[in-house]
């Protein structure tokens, strides 16, 4: 019987968005209360929610159950995530209005407001984070990863070659999913092999949700996007379909997929939520 990955999102997203609440009551009970309007407003609009969902489902597979261990390094990694969506919205970067079906941050507080949200965010994730899952996500936040990312995708002098692009999603999309899967391991107490399995598995799904995301901007509709599409060809970025075309797009999000599930085949010899998640994440339509 195939996995029903369905139904085990759901209980994965309702799992994260309970965990989410609390943690957006703990800040709001200290935070200025517009502050903390603006960071719920964003924080908690649902989502796909992959990155969470990626550092519980590989805390459950190396520690074989279910326990709240990486709840903490999964609302990290999903406030970080939020922080970067409201700074990419800001007309000082890709000025979009729309954002998972409503108006973006800034169009609803004010950019100072939504900056300050963006910041408050970024900084609060690392409440309650302690070595190894703290570096992890600064080395996938920062310079070396997700911001270094974005630097590269606005540069203006970025070539329109296949190997520049899968550099800049390496580090803009793929640094923070592949973090939230080390993450998950680490909080699950894994081996060294699960933490390589968790790498190779993460900078797989990285690339192949982005592959996928190009993909979409150019054959989904806003209405299903629940933001803009054809955004990046109107801001003149080079995305896989424009550098190497459709069908080469999609072939290389297809070998991403693979190489995520032969990645997880020791730690998962049943194809369960990782192999289904490989899928999801590059055969959605939204």
């Amino acid at each position: 019987m195939a996995f029903d990955l369905d139904g085990w999102l759901k209980v994965q997203q309702a799992r994260v968005e309970q965990a989410l609440g609390a943690r957006m009551q703990e800040l709001a009970a200290r935070a200025p209360a517009k502050l903390a309007e603006a960071m719920g407003y964003s924080l908690l609009a649902g989502g796909k929610r992959l990155r969470p969902v990626l550092c519980l489902a590989f805390a459950d597979a190396v520690s074989r159950s279910t326990s709240t261990a990486a709840d903490a390094p999964a609302c990290a990694v999903e406030m970080v995530h939020t922080y970067s969506l409201i700074h990419d919205d800001l007309p000082a970067m890709d000025d979009d209005d729309l954002r998972r079906g409503r108006p973006t941050n800034h169009k609803v507080y004010g950019e100072a407001m939504a900056i300050l949200a963006g910041d408050a965010l970024m900084t609060d994730a690392f409440i309650g984070l302690t070595g190894p899952l703290a570096n992890e996500l600064a080395i996938a936040a920062g310079s070396w990863g997700m911001v270094g990312g974005q630097v590269l995708d606005i540069a203006e002098d970025r070539p329109a070659e296949e190997g520049y692009l899968l550099k800049l999603h390496r580090a803009k999309t793929g640094a923070l999913i592949k973090c939230a899967c080390r993450m998950g391991a680490i909080a699950g107490g894994g081996s060294a092999a699960d933490l390589a399995a968790a790498e190779t598995y993460g900078d797989a799904v990285g690339l192949g949700f982005q592959i996928a995301d190009d993909i979409l901007d150019v054959t989904a509709s806003a209405e299903a996007m629940g933001k803009p599409t054809g955004a990046d060809a109107a801001a003149g970025r080079h995305t896989f379909p424009a550098v190497v075309g459709l069908e080469r797009s999609r072939a290389l999000a297809q070998e991403q997929v693979q190489r995520a599930v032969s990645a997880i085949a020791a730690l998962e010899p049943t194809p369960g939520p990782l192999a289904a998640l490989a899928r999801y994440a590059v055969e959605r339509k939204s």
